[in-house]
């Protein structure tokens, strides 16, 4: 089944929006809604009769749904509460950060009361549209092109002012026609979300089982018949008799990185790769997403690690989740929530990769707090970490077995991914057909399959 189109069309006036149901309106954001920035942290309220309340930072807003589990409170003066204070209903919008933060959001309930926002995220309040509306469309593939075409950007990060996010064109169906769309959509993407979360349920049992693994290979070794010592260490229990137990100070090296100033465009988008935390998504890394000139190494802005070198993120958000562990290919720079691990001269470069990522639970307990929500690894306490260290040769083996064992896993987790890529992006063709009106979906069964209905839009 293929949904139709509609029977008349006309020039929305925006170029890059196209045409639009002959009888749609198409306004500006400006005249259905206000934006209400948030409050900017360190203000002096010295002498101020103040209040403690929550308050939603980027973290908290994400791509359809907000995450409250960390919400921080922020000290105001009273009387600002009123000015920074969050109603239901209205609209979240992150203002910036990493391009797929930016214009993410999602309705706010009114779940917290009192609760306020910081400057990053917008509260878009509508007047003159469903909230629910105005979120399918500030989260649409069309929105989200205004926002970017409209946004400052530099290295990795992007941000949009209020005033340009008041001028985004607003396509309004008639008020019961955005209803049967939203709840068209309501149906069709829980669909889709229900597939997605099969397929990441799918992911953590094949990294569970990855996981399980690298532990037993680098922790018993691979001969199950030779014979076993207590290493001392809780996370190790007994391990072969012939190994060693050493902190990790003595079997590896650690290297710090660091941003060039990012005013200096002398230093960017050279040809030496500069990883960040967004780059330890693979095994190997052989590229980075950003790139720094020779001047700014020349200049001391940044140092090279070597090839070999095995990358850790030691802080960041992204430690409260898991914990990533890369061998960079070719000689690169990193910046300074990474830190580079070189093995010493009796320990395999390879070998020391598995048994860091064997380490992960072990060594994310060895977390402090580093401020706005994220974590950092306590490098005293990460270095004194007691691992196995077989005799060399036995490092050689271990690291093979598990290159060859895991990278069948990979082959599976990567299909995964791709599958829960297409699902997303059949989402997000869906809803961009629906609220510009690609499709019409007046008549349609909330039964209508959602492939059917995003392929006039694919």
């Amino acid at each position: 089944m293929t949904l139709p189109r509609y029977g008349r069309y006309r020039d929305s006036g925006v170029e890059w929006l196209g045409e639009v149901p002959a009888h749609w309106q198409v306004t500006r954001l400006k005249f259905i809604a206000h934006v209400q920035t948030g409050i900017a942290k360190g203000k002096d309220n010295t002498g101020k009769d103040t209040v403690e309340v929550p308050y939603l930072r980027v973290a908290n807003v994400q791509d359809g749904y907000l995450d409250l589990e960390d919400v921080a409170t922020i000290e105001i003066p009273a009387d600002d509460l009123p000015r920074y204070q969050l109603r239901a209903g209205d609209v979240l919008m992150n203002e910036g950060g990493d391009f797929d933060k930016l214009g993410r959001g999602h309705v706010w309930d009114g779940s917290i009361d009192p609760c306020i926002h910081q400057n990053h995220v917008f509260a878009v309040r509508p007047f003159g549209a469903s909230p629910h509306w105005l979120n399918l469309i500030t989260g649409s593939a069309y929105a989200q092109f205004y926002f970017m075409s409209r946004s400052k950007q530099s290295t990795n990060l992007a941000s949009i002012s209020s005033t340009n996010v008041m001028e985004l064109p607003v396509v309004m169906p008639p008020a019961a026609e955005q209803e049967r769309i939203a709840a068209f959509l309501s149906h069709e993407t829980a669909t889709i979300d229900r597939l997605i979360d099969e397929q990441r349920r799918l992911i953590d049992l094949l990294t569970e089982k990855r996981q399980a693994v690298i532990a037993h290979a680098v922790t018993k070794g691979m001969d199950l018949a030779a014979p076993r010592k207590d290493s001392g260490v809780e996370w190790l229990a007994e391990v072969p008799a012939h190994w060693s137990v050493q902190p990790l100070k003595h079997v590896a090296s650690f290297r710090s990185g660091g941003t060039p100033d990012k005013g200096n465009f002398d230093y960017w988008d050279g040809d030496i790769p500069w990883a960040s935390a967004k780059d330890l998504k693979v095994d190997h890394l052989f590229d980075t997403g950003d790139h720094i000139t020779v001047m700014a190494v020349a200049d001391g802005a940044a140092s090279l690690v070597p090839a070999g070198s095995v990358l850790v993120v030691v802080r960041g958000m992204i430690l409260a989740r898991t914990f990533p562990v890369v061998t960079a290919r070719v000689p690169m720079a990193i910046n300074q929530d990474l830190k580079a691990v070189m093995a010493r001269a009796h320990v395999s470069g390879e070998f020391l990769a598995w048994l860091l990522r064997a380490s992960a639970e072990e060594s994310l307990s060895r977390l402090d707090e580093a401020g706005h929500g994220t974590k950092a690894l306590r490098m005293d306490a990460w270095g004194e970490m007691r691992v196995p260290v077989p005799p060399l040769a036995e490092q050689v083996r271990i690291a093979e077995h598990l290159n060859s064992t895991c990278s069948k896993t990979a082959l599976g987790l990567l299909d995964v991914q791709l599958g829960i890529a297409l699902l997303q992006e059949r989402r997000t063709a869906l809803i961009s057909a629906a609220v510009t009106g690609q499709i019409d979906v007046r008549n349609t069964t909330a039964s209508a399959k959602a492939d059917a209905a995003c392929a006039p839009a694919c």
